[in-house]
């Protein structure tokens, strides 16, 4: 027996705000937008999904878990997104190539070089 992995769940303390700046992030639909729960896919009919959900607490510290984006023009994305709201934080990466980032309530995700 196995599973699949169906969703993403995403703490926030404004969840449509925070779903509807990763579905422009990402290219995503929001698919759902209730108070309860709000949800962004690729498409519709496709998943995984994120699922964004209210919560009082702000964000306390680093993620244990992050997405990373892998665009074709790193450098574009990074100035793409951080004019969208993100901002660049330091996690204690070093000098690595790839940029973090933090969205608007301070998750933070990385944006990585092209493949070759």
């Amino acid at each position: 027996m196995s599973s699949v992995w169906e969703n993403l769940i995403v703490d926030a303390r404004d969840p449509s705000r925070l779903a509807h700046w990763w579905a422009e992030a990402l290219g995503y639909q929001v698919v759902t937008d209730a108070p309860d729960e709000v949800e962004i896919r690729r498409t519709p009919d496709v998943l995984p999904a994120i699922v964004f959900v209210p919560v009082a607490d702000a964000k306390q510290t680093k993620n244990r878990l992050h997405i990373d984006l892998r665009p074709d023009d790193q450098e574009a994305e990074v100035e793409r997104l951080v004019d969208m709201g993100a901002r660049h934080v330091d996690v204690g990466q070093g000098d690595v190539g790839w940029t973090v980032l933090a969205d608007p309530e301070g998750n933070e995700f990385c944006v990585l070089r092209p493949r070759k």
